[in-house]
């Protein structure tokens, strides 16, 4: 397997509070010795448990770089045990776009694991986490939202796993983030993804679901500091008491959850996120996008529970996910 191109340019491993970049060699037209430059801060002090903690893998979400951003400037090495690997901005391309994958090849870094260390821009980044970054950590936390075209009821969330010690322990994780919801998420499209490479090394892994819009909010934002807040402590990084406050759970038990659009036109969403839904009833109409007078089509739930995303902003595509129900646990 080839070196990968990445450097940084602070040490990974030393006590102390450390500012600087991940370099990606990266020649281009308008620089032919240009490189990309990835901000990352490491934080250590002494021994104990590293976590890994990233936003903008999609680069349209905003709330783990916000978060993050503000980890970064205010933490010392003394309010750590352990250590700290914050990359506020995991796919940089993508964040300067404000777009959901890189505007230099267009990857979704979500789906480019394990990547490699020959490959596209995205590719090497997704390589230099699996082959450097993930190996060191004990947790990782992936922040996401819905970016420009989503928008979610605010939630983190756990998978289903083979490791059941490992499922255990995510499970704990999420739960010590808590969020306003706590969600069993089924994945509709996991190859490829970090939330796989995290835990398929036994790591544990904490995600999330914010909100969306390309936007973040006062409330997103502040879900988010708090829900690190917690993980670190919950981790023996941070000291200090974890703000719990009310949790609703929610499972995802099959693809019923997901209701796709078959039709391009002008969305109506029907019920607000959190509302509850019975089976049958109207989530969300399309109206035709060049006719007038046509009644809309309807798309119904395909089980009962609470609407946790929408489609966003206005038009839809045949293809586009239009809604997705959670089912509330116990």
């Amino acid at each position: 397997m080839k070196d990968n191109p990445i450097s940084p340019t602070i040490p990974l491993d030393q006590d102390g509070v450390h500012h600087g970049f991940l370099k990606l060699p990266y020649s281009r037209d308008d620089s032919a010795w240009g490189s990309v430059m990835i901000p990352i801060t490491v934080i250590q002090n002494g021994t104990g448990k590293t976590a890994l903690l990233t936003g903008a893998n999609h680069g349209d979400e905003y709330e783990g770089p916000v978060a993050l951003q503000e980890l970064a400037a205010t933490t010392r090495a003394e309010d750590v045990t352990g250590r700290l690997i914050i990359v506020p901005y995991f796919n940089y391309p993508a964040f300067r776009a404000s777009a959901r994958t890189s505007p230099i090849d267009r990857g979704n870094l979500n789906r480019a694991f394990p990547g490699r260390p020959d490959g596209t821009v995205t590719e090497k980044i997704a390589d230099y986490f699996q082959r450097t970054l993930l190996p060191m950590a004990d947790v990782a936390v992936d922040f996401h939202s819905g970016g420009k075209t989503l928008d979610f009821v605010p939630f983190a969330a756990a998978h289903i796993l083979e490791d059941k010690g490992l499922q255990e322990a995510c499970y704990a994780a999420m739960q010590a983030f808590n969020a306003p919801y706590s969600v069993q998420l089924l994945e509709i499209d996991s190859e490829g993804m970090y939330d796989t490479a995290v835990e398929d090394m036994g790591k544990v892994l904490v995600t999330t679901e914010l909100g969306g819009g390309g936007m973040s909010t006062a409330r997103s934002n502040a879900i988010a500091k708090k829900g690190l807040r917690n993980v670190l402590i919950h981790f023996g990084i941070f000291q200090g008491e974890m703000q719990i406050d009310p949790s609703v759970t929610l499972d995802m038990p099959d693809g019923d959850c997901f209701l796709f659009s078959e039709h391009d036109g002008l969305f109506e969403i029907m019920v607000d996120l959190g509302d509850h839904v019975q089976k049958g009833d109207v989530v969300a109409r399309v109206w035709s996008p060049d006719r007038a007078g046509q009644a809309p089509v309807e798309y119904r739930a395909r089980r009962s529970g609470v609407l946790i995303s929408r489609h966003f902003p206005g038009m839809i595509k045949s293809g586009d996910c239009a809604a997705v129900i959670g089912v509330v646990e116990g």
